[in-house]
């Protein structure tokens, strides 16, 4: 007897949580589609949504917080040329679909086109296991995992006032439908870990934070990987409690590493989404084919990177992720695309359709966005510079996606002096245009690294979970905000 396929497995817990509980089947879906089909309608899908999720917050030595919870439903959606109308119902039945469907069917021009037939199951990765990370672990272990972070980060360095540890934990079963005949299934597991600290030394107080996570169960946060948050984020507020004032003015700014990754995500990522360069309201419209970075510059979304937090095995439209290729050595080479961008613009999916959740409609959407390595020694790169700044992490931003303009702050960084690295400092706020920021990349690392699994990103109200990443890159002529004390 052959065992089953991922695939097969992944829609059998689908089927199984969502249509068996509910007397649903495939040619029972039929019939919704039917409804929608009455007048004329491009394209229509179901997505339907079963999600587990939890979070636990230790703050004191005591479990300040928690929660758990448990959503279900479905989202009806029909396109007809550039029109989309979506509904959503919580009540996965088949009187709730067909209601759900009737009001889809506003934005039909007349003449019907007919019902489809569901019949193609679209064969998936295995990009991630399919356990349930909410039952991986007892709710008393999951305690003493958190007390065990905070111990380990209390014990660091005396000088530690504050810990908060967080944990969090998703089960995510999907099933799309769609009205060419194809049907997608996911199992899609997520955990998180985050330490904040508080440091305090002389009446000065200053945090550090760190953290990870991706798709897989609990069992990833091991004893050396919780040492290491708790290490980071103290490290990171004691070198803070040294900082001096961040200075002000044009400076060669040189980003570290995996998380700072994050300005590339903000200042250029969104911009290079469909659906921003279909309506030309992007800074990177029209421009495919033309140079808009540095040579050597070469940029990727990747969602099909094993248990990486961005990844997915079909995006939420049912099409497969992939490694596309954004930027190519400066050159433009295209954008990410859900289904109907991809269609008004002639162009084919990249697998980049994205919603928060079953109430939402899908859009173009980041899942993995990193710039690919280089050919410098990232020793090679701080030698270069003789007065500069080196942006270590990153704390919060924001981003213009018309303008490209974005203000990002550094939660650690250090002044270069002579090609070394100098005393730390503060309050460094980093002010630039995307792409006039790539056109001044003067040298790219060999030190690829991706962020640990911590990344959150927002369009239009939803939020969806991505990775970020980048070698060592030095930029020149960035603008600076610094403080004063």
């Amino acid at each position: 007897m052959n065992a089953p396929s991922p695939s097969d497995l992944l829609f059998a817990t689908a089927e199984r949580t969502l249509l068996a509980p509910f007397d649903l089947d495939p040619a029972r879906l039929d019939s919704v589609f039917g409804r929608i089909f009455t007048h004329q309608v491009d394209f229509a899908d179901l997505y339907f949504q079963h999600t587990r999720t939890e979070s636990w917050t230790l703050e004191e030595g005591i479990v300040k917080s928690g929660s758990f919870s448990i959503d279900q439903g479905v989202g009806v959606r029909a396109v007809s040329g550039e029109k989309t109308a979506f509904a959503y119902c919580d009540d996965i039945t088949l009187p709730a679909l067909l209601s759900a469907a009737d009001a889809t069917r506003a934005i039909a021009r007349q003449g019907g086109t007919g019902a489809t037939r569901i019949d193609t199951r679209r064969p998936g990765r295995a990009l991630y296991g399919p356990e349930d990370p909410v039952d991986s672990l007892g709710d008393a272990d999951k305690v003493a995992l958190l007390e065990r972070v905070e111990a380990l980060a209390r014990a660091r360095d005396p000088r530690v006032r504050q810990v908060v540890v967080g944990l969090a934990g998703e089960y995510d079963v999907v099933l799309v439908v769609r009205s060419d005949g194809v049907l997608g299934a996911d199992v899609r597991p997520l955990v998180r870990l985050s330490v904040q600290v508080i440091a305090e030394q002389d009446g000065r107080r200053e945090q550090g934070s760190s953290g990870g996570g991706g798709r897989f169960g609990y069992g990833y946060f091991s004893e050396e990987r919780l040492r290491d948050y708790a290490h980071r984020a103290v490290d990171q507020a004691i070198v803070n409690l040294s900082a001096r004032p961040a200075p002000a003015g044009s400076f060669t700014v040189v980003l570290g590493p995996g998380w700072p990754g994050i300005l590339l995500h903000e200042a250029i990522g969104h911009g290079l989404e469909g659906d921003f360069n279909r309506k030309g309201t992007s800074a990177f419209s029209g421009r495919v084919g033309e140079r808009v970075a540095a040579p050597g510059v070469t940029v990727v979304d990747d969602g099909t990177l094993s248990e990486r937090r961005g990844s997915l095995n079909i995006d939420d439209e049912a099409n497969p992720t992939q490694c596309t290729t954004l930027i190519e050595d400066g050159v433009l080479r295209g954008y990410l695309q859900d289904s109907l961008n991809a269609r008004l613009m002639g162009v084919a999916s990249t697998g980049n359709g994205r919603r928060e959740s079953y109430a939402c409609a899908p859009m173009p959407r980041m899942t993995n966005t990193y710039m690919r390595n280089g050919d410098r020694d990232p020793a090679e790169i701080i030698a270069s510079v003789h007065n500069g700044i080196y942006a270590a992490n990153f704390g919060g931003g924001q981003v213009d996606i018309v303008s490209g303009k974005f203000v990002f702050t550094a939660s650690e960084a250090y002044l270069i002096e002579n090609g070394r690295l100098g005393h730390p400092i503060r309050g460094a706020t980093i002010i630039g245009n995307g792409p006039d920021a790539l056109t001044r990349v003067a040298m790219v690392g060999n030190d690829l690294s991706l962020d640990a699994g911590v990344g959150t990103c927002g369009k239009e109200g939803q939020s969806v979970p991505v990775g970020v990443g980048q070698p060592t890159l030095r930029i020149d002529g960035l603008t600076v905000g610094g403080t004063q004390d």
